[in-house]
């Protein structure tokens, strides 16, 4: 079975079929850096990093591109005297990448800011002009637009017609043909700094949102690639423009298309008005990264997933029963990484369903806790491996930057609590106090946890 995924373009799920055999090129947009990442971006983030992995672990060599939006009207806009723009959009790429190293997601191959590209953007607005794509604006003011009108394709990823758009807000309608038409490049401001400003053949500015993603994605993967990908909201205007923009420019950019879902909170959107974002670092803080990954990945990806203070209750026990099993299985034998089973590969495959396969994740785990019950350690130990395989393709084993660890926190307190239980039983039974050891392992039972005496001592375990 091929790898398949949902084609935004086409809106169908589709075979995987990369430009060139056994090498796959991705690009998705990264963050516009004007403020704190917050929960959406994480999960987006996180997201490409599955996909990354799983096509990696397929044999496919995987050039992987996520951009820095560093310079933005709302970068601009969050700025002030005491910090300028690109010492604020510098501050908030490192509060990205730190919250990306905290849940284990790879680094890019190569991770281009777009302050870097203006040369590449001004070659494409050149092309999309000479082919009657876009114009200077008549109006001296330096603005140069795309052409929604002559491109006939236009609105081909959303399925609209220009005629049911909202007009383009990136730039004074006045100076426009249509007020659908976007901004390629904007002319000077004089409210903005003359730091946030470049020379171009149209005169001194800066790029629009749109063209920059066009010029990055060229530059680093060519002008024909295999997946563009990003949050559902950005399929309108951004994805549109980018494709309509580099297409018309004689580019046939990406191949596909893939849009993940968004997180809401509490069943809302996050807005500044509501006052209910939920940020990066409060995350962390709340759990363990682990169980925060575990969390952003039990969804399948184009589903919108909701967080509630109790959200995280729930991957934090999943990944307790595994990692008890893990401990258990490792007290019999060395723990090594084996093959994953064909239920998980089958899952990945089919539109990277990770809810499936965390399915078979938990099928081994109960099949190995079965087979130590039974005391049949070949099966155990291999159960153990396909779960340790499965934590490794998922970015959860237990030596990535954000993996479980059976020592951390909560943990490790629940141990030390349980582990006093159980010294306390095992005394009661050599003082042969039966009532008092019965007990013990009755409450402990109540509570969902388990004893396994074991001729090398007593293990406890989740019950499931």
């Amino acid at each position: 079975m091929s790898v398949r995924l949902h084609d935004s373009l086409r809106q169908a799920v589709v075979d995987l079929a990369p430009r060139v055999p056994g090498r796959v090129g991705m690009y998705v947009c990264g963050p516009t850096v004007q403020s704190a990442p917050h929960i959406g971006h994480l999960r987006s983030a996180l997201v490409y990093d599955l996909w990354r992995r799983w096509l990696t672990h397929r044999g496919y060599a995987v050039t992987f591109i996520r951009n820095v939006t560093d310079i933005d009207d709302k970068i601009l806009q969050s700025a002030g005297d005491d910090e300028p723009w690109y010492a604020l959009a510098y501050r908030v790429e490192l509060e990205f990448s730190s919250a990306y190293r905290a849940l284990g997601i790879l680094p890019p191959t190569y991770e281009p800011r777009a302050t870097a590209s203006i040369d590449r953007m001004h070659a494409i607005i050149a092309r999309l002009i000479e082919r009657g794509h876009a114009y200077p604006a008549e109006d001296a003011s330096g603005d140069v637009y795309f052409d929604v009108r002559s491109w006939p394709a236009y609105g081909e990823l959303t399925r609209q017609s220009p005629d049911d758009m909202d007009a383009a807000e990136d730039a004074p309608a006045r100076a426009k043909r249509d007020a659908r038409d976007f901004a390629l490049w904007k002319g000077p401001k004089s409210d903005e700094p003359e730091s946030a400003s470049w020379d171009s053949p149209w005169g001194p500015g800066r790029p629009g949102w749109h063209i920059e993603c066009s010029a990055m994605a060229q530059r680093y993967l060519g002008h024909s690639f295999d997946i563009h990908g990003g949050g559902l909201d950005l399929r309108f205007p951004h994805h549109e423009n980018e494709l309509a923009q580099s297409r018309a420019a004689g580019d046939e950019f990406a191949a596909h298309w893939v849009h993940n879902g968004l997180v809401t909170v509490g069943g809302q959107k996050m807005s500044k008005s509501l006052g209910n974002s939920v940020f990066a670092a409060d995350l962390l803080a709340s759990a363990r990264p682990a169980v925060v990954r575990y969390w952003l990945s039990s969804a399948h990806y184009r589903s919108t997933i909701d967080y509630t203070e109790g959200s995280l209750a729930e991957s934090e026990a999943a990944l307790t029963r595994i990692e008890t099993f893990l401990a258990r299985a490792a007290k019999r034998a060395p723990v090594a990484v084996g093959e994953v089973p064909a239920a998980f590969v089958a899952a990945m495959d089919d539109d990277l369903a990770v809810p499936q396969a965390l399915a078979a994740l938990h099928e081994a785990v109960r099949a190995g806790n079965a087979a130590l019950d039974a005391d049949d350690a070949e099966t155990a130990a291999r159960s153990a491996a396909e779960v340790a395989a499965m934590l490794r393709v998922l970015g959860l084993d237990l030596a990535s930057p954000g993996g479980s660890s059976a020592a951390d926190g909560e943990h490790a307190a629940l141990d030390a609590l349980i582990r006093r239980l159980i010294d306390e039983r095992r005394a009661a039974r050599e003082a042969r106090d039966w009532t008092t050891a019965d007990r013990v392992r009755d409450d402990l039972a109540g509570a969902g946890i388990l004893l396994d005496d074991t001729p090398d001592g007593t293990d406890w375990r989740l019950d499931g």
